[in-house]
């Protein structure tokens, strides 16, 4: 009996409800025993019924199983002399998570059954009792004890529904937790997958590491950062957009495999698979390259699917996704003759036929922009969408890949790969480059490339050189999106499905 207005079918709006409860919350003020904080529940509803769901009326009451729990209020009816309540907590997924009380007054008394009669939908509520069956064969407690213990001074919603309500599902997250068993399965599959990459990153040797997220020179990706002030040090520093510089430097310190899980922040634009604020895990390991990051990084995904999903095998937005085989590799222009057939050699090869192209899509290139460049902008537009199944993307030109070692055999080609599954990118990885003077001419090009207009080019990292001066052994490394991950194992279109707290433009 949520209130006696509303008990009568008339519907109250939410400041009414709110004045009604705060009401009630004033009465307990009043009574001392508003917010307690001596309950100790000992078991879990989940557990209760995996241990004694099977068992029968007989059985259950021979064994006398006396319990104490606490969860949410979300179900309610009063029926005379005795209610029911369903109360869930956080031990599961479905129903197992939660578990019917039996109220009555001549188990607890009339006065507390009573008062239960006044709580209302999403109080957290104390039980004692012991287990049995209803008719129905429902497990529930036969309640001796009773407690209001967190007073909901909000009312819950009966469902979400709409896009406006999609947008109040990530603003008030909150609530969405209480009321979605997908939700709370979509992030319990989140830790399930980060779990699962850490112990096989610690299996294989790899020492989890922490890099600062403040930097003095944004670098490690070509990204554009957002800019903050310190204060005490009277300086100008850049929210981390990566912290592979970081890693490198602690390569060349002796920590011959790091990994980090890190949250990075891009001063872009905001889509169903970008996010400001997001989530990646950056590994590096001395003595290997590109070709066995592959190998690494496929193995680290297929694991991270079995350990969180069950199997490597996928449905996502209703087509399958097996990441069990090989994952196929193919360079960018092979990408681009696969799945956008009709282009010729000599086309794919003429810088004025590219940007002509690339025009036709909307794609204006900067003026700096080679050969190279504006072949991976014509991949962007055709192909990349269309590579459902997992594809390595190999060898990308030199002017786009900063970082990376470049090919000894093909002229301006780098040892570098990026992942594409469901036509996104999930990981990007390359043999790294350890010559500092090739690196240190690599940052003035792309100073060149941020003076003449590209915000997303790199600044010169006069320390980093320093560093690879001392001598970093041959390196590989790769980051892999953790959020885009979970999308996949989820089956969730939306990057904001799998951030608990998703940036949101401000409310009005």
């Amino acid at each position: 009996m949520t209130s006696h207005t509303e008990a009568a079918g008339v519907p109250l709006d939410e400041n009414t409800i709110i004045a009604e409860r705060r009401g009630k919350l004033t009465a307990m003020r009043a009574n001392g025993v508003a917010f307690p904080n001596d309950f100790r529940p000992q078991h879990k509803a989940a557990a209760l019924h995996l241990q004694y769901g099977a068992l029968d009326t007989a059985e259950l009451e021979q064994q006398a199983v006396k319990v104490i729990v606490a969860g949410r209020m979300m179900l309610k009816r009063v029926m005379g002399k005795a209610s029911f309540a369903t109360i869930q907590d956080a031990s599961g997924d479905k129903a197992d998570g939660r578990i019917q009380l039996y109220i009555a007054g001549d188990l607890i008394g009339v006065e507390a059954h009573d008062a239960f009669k006044h709580y209302d939908l999403g109080d957290i509520l104390g039980a004692e009792g012991v287990l049995f069956k209803t008719k129905t064969g429902e497990l529930s407690i036969k309640v001796s004890a009773l407690r209001l213990i967190t007073k909901s001074l909000r009312p819950l919603p009966d469902k979400f529904h709409g896009l406006a309500d999609q947008e109040m599902k990530y603003r008030q997250r909150y609530v969405d937790l209480i009321m979605s068993e997908d939700t709370r399965r979509t992030f319990k599959a989140r830790t399930a997958t980060m779990s699962s990459i850490r112990n096989f990153m610690n299996q294989h040797d790899f020492m989890e590491v922490e890099t600062p997220m403040l930097h003095s020179i944004p670098g490690g990706a070509a990204a554009k950062p957002f800019i903050t002030h310190h204060n005490a040090l009277d300086m100008q520093m850049f929210l981390r957009i990566a912290p592979e510089l970081y890693l490198k430097r602690l390569v060349v310190g002796g920590f011959e495999r790091v990994f980090e899980v890190n949250r990075n922040f891009r001063n872009e634009g905001v889509s169903p698979r970008h996010n400001p604020e997001f989530t990646m895990m950056e590994f590096y390991a001395a003595y290997v390259d590109y070709r066995w990051l592959m190998d690494f990084t496929e193995a680290v995904i297929r694991q991270a699917a079995v350990d969180a999903h069950g199997t490597a095998t996928l449905t996502y937005q209703g087509r399958e996704l097996d990441l069990s085989k090989p994952f196929q590799r193919l360079t960018v222009l092979e990408a681009i003759n696969k799945y956008a057939p009709g282009y010729a050699t000599e086309q794919l090869n003429d810088t004025e036929f590219l940007k002509v192209e690339l025009r036709k899509f909307g794609v204006k290139p900067f003026a700096t922009a080679g050969l190279g460049a504006l072949q991976l902008a014509l991949f962007e537009e055709t192909a990349e969408a269309l590579l459902w199944e997992p594809t390595y993307i190999v060898d990308y030109p030199a002017e786009v890949s900063p970082l990376a070692r470049a090919s000894d055999t093909v002229p301006g080609i780098t040892e570098r790969f990026e992942l594409f599954i469901c036509g996104r990118e999930l990981a990007n990885g390359f043999s790294e480059l350890n010559d500092p003077e090739d690196q240190a001419a690599r940052f003035h090009a792309q100073v060149a490339a941020k003076d003449a207009g590209d915000e997303e080019a790199m600044f010169y990292d006069a320390d980093y050189i320093r560093a690879l001066e001392y001598g970093m052994p041959p390196a590989g490394g790769c980051g892999i999106g953790i959020d885009r991950l979970v999308m996949l194992i989820t089956d969730s279109p939306n990057i904001r499905d799998v951030i608990l707290f998703p940036h949101l433009r401000r409310e009005d």
